[in-house]
């Protein structure tokens, strides 16, 4: 399925709306000016204030991306896509690896499209 190349700097969420940052692995690609981000990248969740009955926290710490680009490679590893801004193809994970739902993209460059 095509969709928008990711970037260091789209802005992102959790599903409870903390930031999420992505943290790019490569610096050598960019689009728009901003590094492509790769399925090896890594995406953190921030002040993550979900907490489970009882008083046990269980913030969002990671986003687990679950849309690589089919066909394009940034440096031998796939390119993170998303069909278009809203909710993400992936999850948000627990600092135990619990899925706590998908996160939200709200800006993401509109001119890159991958397959």
């Amino acid at each position: 399925m095509p969709g928008l190349l990711l970037h260091a700097n789209a802005v992102c969420q959790c599903t409870h709306a903390a930031p999420a940052t992505i943290v790019p692995t490569q610096p050598r690609v960019l689009v728009m000016g901003q590094p492509v981000a790769t399925m090896t990248a890594q995406i953190m969740v921030a002040g993550c204030p979900f907490t489970i009955p009882g008083p046990k926290p269980q913030p969002c710490v990671t986003v687990k991306w679950l849309m690589p680009s089919a066909r394009v490679l940034v440096m031998g590893q796939p390119a993170m896509v998303i069909p278009a801004p809203g909710v993400g193809p992936g999850l948000c994970q627990s600092p135990e690896q619990i899925p706590q739902g998908p996160p939200i993209v709200s800006t993401v460059q509109p001119r890159v499209i991958a397959l």
